[in-house]
């Protein structure tokens, strides 16, 4: 039943229907479905602008979803084992602050490592939160952070049980996993919320050869960036709940700062990508992982360059490894990881993701070929 319910896509089907019905508009955006400009129609195609709605009857609202977002919403917690999912097109970083301003108020503690991205540091800002910060540790051979270690997490549950909250990466940008499942424990044994930033942690959720996922071990939210990895528009993202948080108390956070003009163009990727995955995630990061391994050894064959992975893993800092990352050292070389990035780019035309200055990263997902 459940995978028959996969098969839907409420958003894109409302669209559908909203394109045949032909209805005269004299509601915004301006373009008028593209006959506004021409010169964004050719760019973007006819079939995009026309789509390119505003809330209405027939479409739902993302501020207060009744039908057909509500059931897509439903359907995405259905696919990544959730309480609830919310459709988020303000970006990952507007769903990792209503993580944190859903539980916290000002003065609240919230323990955190200090690798987290600006959005959680922003989302302090604004709601008067005090930081509790774990210091992760460093690799020194390669130049990165690491996971929080539970010894210096309990430490931090320790000395401060009064914290509402923590907030976990998981993974961290170059594939790095603490022991998420026993951070989640530890911190639920005190009455805190779990909070997890899984912008680059979506694959999780669909093949058994990756990292535990936030849902998996019982976190109380999750954020997760469906367009970084699953395949949806940039710029769309989900936000997970488990069965302790009140969705409705979460939904007017979200309401806060989301937009109220949301891009069903952004909302029927997010459908279209979750319902990719649900019936084809297993095979797609499979691929993936193929892919991913192929290129390390490839990589580690040519010498000086060390292509990193699971031989990392020490059971603590580094519980666990995204295997799907191509994370690579250039330090043995003789170049910092941004320089090999500018190689690659201006010489080769190949984007990676990023490069530091011991490491680049090659981001390998669900639109990868082998050719």
């Amino acid at each position: 039943m459940i995978q028959r319910r996969q098969k839907r896509a409420p958003i894109v089907e409302a669209l559908e229907e909203f394109k045949r019905a032909r209805i005269m508009p004299f509601d915004v955006p301006g373009h008028k479905r593209g006959k506004g400009n021409s010169e964004l129609t050719d760019f973007l195609g006819e079939r995009c602008v026309s789509v390119d709605a505003n809330s209405q009857k027939c479409l739902d609202n993302l501020g207060h979803p009744v039908s057909v977002i509500k059931e897509a919403e439903e359907i995405a917690a259905e696919a990544f084992g959730a309480n609830h999912a919310f459709l988020i097109v303000n970006g990952t970083s507007s769903a990792v602050q209503a993580m944190i301003l859903s539980v916290c108020k000002k003065d609240d503690k919230i323990i955190l490592p200090r690798n987290v991205h600006r959005s959680a540091i922003n989302a302090l800002v604004l709601c008067g939160a005090v930081p509790i910060y774990v210091n992760p540790q460093l690799n020194q051979q390669l130049g990165i952070s690491l996971g929080m270690s539970m010894a210096d997490f309990e430490k931090a549950i320790i000395e401060n049980p009064d914290a509402k909250a923590v907030f976990v990466n998981n993974p961290t940008y170059y594939g790095i996993c603490s022991n998420l499942k026993a951070i989640t424990d530890l911190a639920h044994k005190y009455g805190m919320k779990v909070l997890v930033d899984e912008a680059h942690g979506t694959h999780f959720y669909f093949h058994n050869s990756l990292p535990l996922s936030a849902m998996e071990v019982g976190a109380d939210m999750a954020a997760v960036s469906m367009h970084k990895s699953g395949g949806s528009l940039t710029q769309s993202s989900l936000l997970l709940t488990g069965e302790n948080i009140n969705h409705d108390y979460v939904r007017q956070i979200i309401n806060l700062t989301q937009t109220t003009s949301a891009s069903y163009i952004l909302m029927s990727s997010l459908d279209l990508s979750r319902r990719n995955l649900a019936l084809h995630g297993e095979s797609i990061f499979a691929r993936v992982i193929e892919q991913a391994e192929y290129a390390r050894e490839e990589i580690n064959h040519i010498g000086d360059y060390y292509a990193y992975s699971k031989e990392l893993v020490n059971g603590d800092t580094i519980y666990d490894f995204d295997i799907t990352k191509l994370s690579v050292n250039t330090l043995n070389i003789g170049l910092a990881g941004i320089e090999v990035y500018d190689i690659l780019r201006d010489e080769y035309d190949i984007q990676v993701e990023f490069g530091d200055l011991g490491n680049f990263l090659a981001y390998i997902s669900v639109g990868d070929r082998d050719r």
